[in-house]
Formats: C-alpha cells, structure tokens, sequence
C-alpha cells in the first residue's frame, strides 16, 4: 500500500484496492451504438460501466484507475438513446424494503421520490435504485428492476419494480 501509493480496504475477511469511483460523462461511442441500433442490431455496451478515461491537453485521451458504476453508465446510456424504458435486469425479482429481514416486502410501483424513502444496500441495490430514478427524472420515462426472465412482464407492469415519476407508494 504504500510502496505502490495505493488505498486499501477490508473485503470480508480479505483485502482489496479501492480506487476512485466518477460519475459517467460521456459514452465515447454514442455515434455508433446509435447508428447500430437505428439498424435494428442489439447492441452490447457500456459493460461493467466502461473504461474510464480522461481527455489530455492535445485531445488524446488516456485511461485512468478508476471504476466507472455499470448502472450509472446503463442509466446515461438510455438517456442518450431516449430510450422509452430503462430495464436494469438482475438475479433479484424486485427491489425490496427491509431486504434480507423477515419482514421483506417488495417495492412494486413507485416514483423516485418515493424511492428515497427506503435504504438500500450501497454494494448492490443501491447503484440500480439511483441508476433508474436518475433515469425517470430526467426523461419521465419508466424504469424498472427485477430478473432477466421477469423482462417481458417488467415491461407491462405484472413484475419487478417499475419507476415513474407519476406512482405514489404501493
């Protein structure tokens, strides 16, 4: 850790680098993703969140140890798109309050405002919750979160979570 300059943080009963975190800023091959999609070709993109770059004086850019969040970049993707509706699709059917507690009770439609309500897991639900209600603020879309298999049903309302800015609390 010091030789290297490193930041160093528990993980279980391990160790592990931590390094910066930045929001996203810009998906660097939005022309052709848009021009793919416009194709009607499923396009696979900003996996794992990207690599987090920075623009140099002579307009080159160069690649920096940071991690950019997979969901915040999924999030400015769709904005960019204007998708209609942002999935973010996961091993878990909804998002819940009071997860992991007996008392476990799924959020099925809410707005964002009503979203921040509840407390979420920072290393896990939390990113998504933020990712979709970041999504419906600033387009009035839907966003919804649950499973991959659940993606038909999210999309008409019958399962997951869905965001809009219009819901109150179920």
């Amino acid at each position: 850790m010091q030789q290297l300059g490193w930041s160093i943080a528990p993980d279980g009963d391990y160790f592990r680098r931590v390094v910066p975190s930045p929001l996203p800023k810009r998906i660097l091959e939005l022309s052709v993703i848009e021009l793919l999609v416009s194709q009607n070709i499923i396009v696979i993109c900003a996996g794992g969140g990207g690599i987090p770059v920075v623009r140099r004086a002579d307009e080159s850019l160069v690649g920096v140890e940071a991690v950019i969040d997979k969901d915040m970049a999924s999030s400015l993707l769709a904005r960019e798109l204007k998708a209609d509706i942002f999935l973010l699709l996961t091993d878990v059917d909804a998002v819940y309050k009071h997860w992991g507690e007996p008392e476990a009770q799924p959020l099925l439609h809410l707005s964002p405002m009503a979203m921040g309500e509840y407390d979420f897991a920072p290393g896990s639900m939390l990113p998504k919750v933020k990712a979709a209600c970041e999504y419906v603020e600033q387009t009035g879309g839907i966003a919804g979160i649950g499973t991959l298999k659940d993606a038909p049903a999210i999309l008409d309302g019958k399962a997951g979570t869905r965001i809009a800015k219009d819901r109150a609390s179920d």
